[in-house]
């Protein structure tokens, strides 16, 4: 599995490309900002573009869904409960003082249990709320892509409408945890960690 890492934006939001070694197949996981940037880091791999995945509906996630869709034709897919934010990303980057574009409506809505078929890839999703309503989190083995839900020694803020502190904390507890020790973790924002670490030495998580 190849999987690559890109900053985009003024907030510096982590895009991934997840791609299929043996098809060339692709997932974009949060393109929030600077489309040419993934479209030219996509053209360098030899990577078709199967799907757009949000893992949240806030602008720094999903700003350039429109022109990478646009782009690329491929459908585009988040949560039911965070699709409304699509229509507003131009109010709410208002609100930091900066501009994007809103998004198509989404293509397909995940909920959880739902899988999204990458080539030989099979992720599956994982409802983690808490950050927003329709928060969700990116699943395969060895790996898991969890957006704003859980960083490197933090969590994801609250304080945004629709943000719950306890709803976040279970979800992390209940649903991220159980994946396993070993596993990665790639944020929305920051470094790579993995479960284990964060289970060890988060000092938000509750089972120090």
């Amino acid at each position: 599995m190849i999987i690559e890492s890109l900053v985009v934006g003024p907030i510096m939001a982590n895009c991934f490309i997840i791609g299929c070694e043996r098809t060339r197949k692709a997932a974009v996981i949060d393109p929030g900002a600077e489309s040419g940037k993934i479209l030219l880091k996509l053209a360098s791999l030899n990577l078709t573009v199967e799907c757009i995945i949000n893992t949240h509906g806030h602008f720094d996630h999903v700003g350039a869904n429109k022109k990478l869709k646009e782009a690329t034709g491929a459908p585009l897919m988040i949560h039911p409960a965070d699709e409304p934010m699509l229509s507003h990303l131009k109010q709410m980057a208002a609100q930091f003082g900066l501009s994007t574009e809103n998004s198509p409506k989404a293509d397909r809505a995940l909920q959880d249990g739902d899988t999204v078929q990458v080539g030989d890839i099979t992720l599956q999703v994982i409802h983690t709320p808490g950050h927003t309503p329709g928060g969700i989190s990116l699943f395969t083995p060895d790996v898991v892509f969890v957006g704003d839900t859980l960083f490197a020694g933090s969590i994801g803020r609250t304080d945004f409408p629709g943000g719950d502190y306890d709803t976040l904390i279970r979800a992390i507890q209940q649903r991220l945890f159980p994946l396993g020790d070993h596993v990665t973790v790639y944020c929305g924002h920051g470094p790579e960690t993995t479960i284990g670490r964060e289970k060890r030495f988060n000092p938000f998580a509750g089972l120090q």
